[in-house]
């Protein structure tokens, strides 16, 4: 059958098919409950769309795939607030929580500065230095991979509600508190990686750079590194909504009068639902910037690992 219809005819079939069903979706939602016809027809057509650009495999359509359906996400969202009448504190429309975004542009960078780039970025960066440094000691030392590897994986299981106040207490209010809950958060997932990755290397490379009478500083420069950078910057993509996650969940437990988690727990006791979700919005932009670079530093790092091969 493939050879008699040929490939762009059974594409045509299958849309014909899509866009039969939709429409019966569509006449049947409108006879059940009219008001979700306009939801329904919103959902219908990016997805018609989406499928129609799922045939054509470029850089085009991979970027407009994803930014339709986010898209037409946020239209459903704002219809289904104004059709509704979900009241603002329970659903802010997108629209209402675009305006306290835009309408609170200093207050939000001041946040973002205090939480993002003072405690989850420099607890980062102190949690990923100190955890190679540890990785390449516990290398040299089979003790410390039979006896600090397992205290990671108990301490790495501590829930950082219970942590944080006592990291509060220990370094005060301010950001350091804060970069220390994050540098507990990602010091054991990197560390682990990392000596995972140190680890990595083909035997037959070791016996031969051992031939040539390297030292082991060499052989960690030349071999042992740049086999582990894949697993290192696993450990440190993974780490990057966890030093946000914390850096914001520290701020609840006590914080001057700035940061993110300080400003989402006084909107919410205000009910001002609307600030608090400008203020996901800043944590979810900031996420996805960090994983960007980091992705995009390892995609210049590891050329030559197949992950990164198109």
């Amino acid at each position: 059958m493939t050879h008699i219809w040929g490939e762009p005819t059974k594409r045509m079939l299958g849309t014909l098919k899509f866009l039969a069903w939709a429409v019966g979706a569509l006449v049947a939602a409108a006879l059940v409950a009219p008001s979700l016809a306009p939801l329904i027809l919103v959902w219908l057509a990016g997805w018609t769309v989406n499928v129609w650009l799922a045939h054509y495999d470029n850089p085009i359509t991979r970027t407009a795939i994803p930014l339709i359906f986010g898209a037409t996400l946020l239209a459903l969202w704002e219809m289904a607030c104004r059709i509704f009448a979900i009241p603002a504190v329970i659903l802010p429309p997108p629209s209402r929580i675009w305006s306290a975004f835009i309408g609170n542009l200093p207050l939000l960078w001041g946040d973002f500065v205090q939480t993002i780039l003072k405690g989850a970025l420099s607890g980062w960066l102190i949690g990923a230095a100190l955890a190679v440094a540890v990785a390449i000691v516990i290398d040299r030392s089979p003790f410390l991979q039979r006896g600090l590897l397992p205290i990671g994986n108990f301490v790495a299981a501590l829930p950082i509600v219970g942590i944080a106040p006592i990291l509060v207490m220990w370094f005060g209010f301010d950001w350091q508190s804060k970069a220390a809950v994050v540098v507990v958060m990602v010091f054991f997932p990197i560390l682990v990686n990392m000596v995972a990755g140190l680890k990595a290397t083909d035997a037959l490379a070791r016996d031969q750079i051992a031939t040539w009478g390297a030292r082991y500083s060499q052989a960690l420069v030349k071999l042992r590194l740049p086999a582990a950078m894949p697993f290192l910057f696993n450990g440190l993509k993974i780490t990057t909504t966890l030093a946000l996650i914390g850096a914001i969940v520290a701020e609840f437990f006590g914080s001057p009068t700035r940061g993110m988690g300080f400003r989402i727990s006084t909107a919410v006791g205000q009910l001002n639902m609307a600030l608090v979700w400008a203020e996901i919005l800043v944590a979810a932009l900031a996420g996805t910037v960090f994983y960007g670079i980091v992705a995009l530093v390892e995609k210049r790092v590891t050329f030559w690992h197949p992950s990164q091969r198109q």
